[in-house]
């Protein structure tokens, strides 16, 4: 476990006139990243349109921004980053060289700081959850299961619910699983599709990014589909991978729409009824490929 003590490339930019981001609605301050060709990088794009900091990436699926104002992000498939707020590594894990995967395939799609400084991270290929120290001594491990095991495909975002269980998109099987405390599973859902992100609701329901079933939907305990949002619904937008997906504390929905083109909004707001709220499009920094995004509230830096 390595603990950077030197400013890295995360670093604040001067304020630059550049080709703005297209925002419909409240101008909002994004944290995003893309992966494709020629991007390969997470960015603070202000409310202003201009660059805040950034820091170069290979690969990304998840993203996190702390409650102190850190990021945690990963800079590719196995390692796990903590930025603070002037761009310095605080906290980092590789998951290719930690707890017993050296030598051995492993990807992480998901991962996520719990209230106790533990860090929760999904491991693709080993197939398993695991909770680690801040030092990165294994805390905890739950197996997963995995009816089309594949290094890439296993999992996609994950976490952990107030109630102490795992929620867990599992790409390759199509399905969200929740497992408990030991492993089990105590609840399934077959999104019939590449899924992507699923969130536990305050209501019980849970709110699925169904990746390539190009639709967001809200399913209750008894898997009912309560809500949903398909391809082609919203007037002049098409949905095209789905990935993460929230709801907010007035009953909107967040959408990242990957692999749309630039004639898409990459982020979008949408109401209860389905109305266009708020829109983010930005192919001058992003590209195809932005699956993670943080949108911050109109009155936050």
């Amino acid at each position: 476990m390595k603990i950077a003590t030197c400013l890295v490339c995360l670093c604040t930019i001067a304020a630059t006139a550049a080709v703005e981001a297209q925002q419909t609605g409240p101008a909002r301050s994004v944290l995003a990243a893309d992966y494709s060709p020629g991007k390969k990088r997470l960015t603070l794009v202000g409310a202003d349109g201009t660059v805040r900091w950034e820091h170069p990436i290979q690969n990304i699926h998840d993203l996190q921004r702390l409650a102190n104002g850190h990021v945690l992000f990963q800079t590719d498939w196995t390692r796990i980053v903590e930025a603070d707020a002037t761009g310095k590594i605080v906290w980092e894990y590789d998951a290719a060289k930690m707890n017993g995967n050296a030598g051995r395939p492993v990807e992480v799609h998901a991962f996520q700081r719990l209230d106790s400084g533990a860090t929760m991270i999904v491991e693709s290929g080993p197939g398993r959850i695991i909770e680690v120290a801040p030092d990165g001594r294994l805390l905890k491990e739950i197996k997963l299961k995995l009816d089309k095991p594949d290094v890439h495909r296993d999992t996609r975002n994950a976490r952990k619910l107030d109630n102490g269980n795992y929620l867990v998109a599992h790409e390759g099987d199509g399905k969200v699983r929740e497992y408990d405390a030991q492993g089990g599973v105590v609840w399934e859902y077959d999104a019939k599709s590449a899924v992507y992100s699923a969130v536990r609701l305050p209501n019980g329901n849970t709110l699925i990014g169904t990746g390539n079933g190009h639709s967001v939907i809200e399913v209750t305990p008894t898997k009912e589909v309560v809500w949903s949002v398909t391809e082609r619904e919203l007037p002049g937008v098409r949905l095209a991978w789905v990935t993460q997906v929230s709801r907010l504390t007035d009953g909107t929905t967040l959408i990242v729409n990957c692999h749309a083109g630039p004639e898409n909004p990459q982020i979008l707001q949408v109401s209860p009824d389905k109305k266009i709220l708020w829109t983010f499009k930005d192919f001058e920094r992003f590209g195809n490929a932005m699956p993670v995004a943080v949108v911050l509230p109109p009155d936050r830096p």
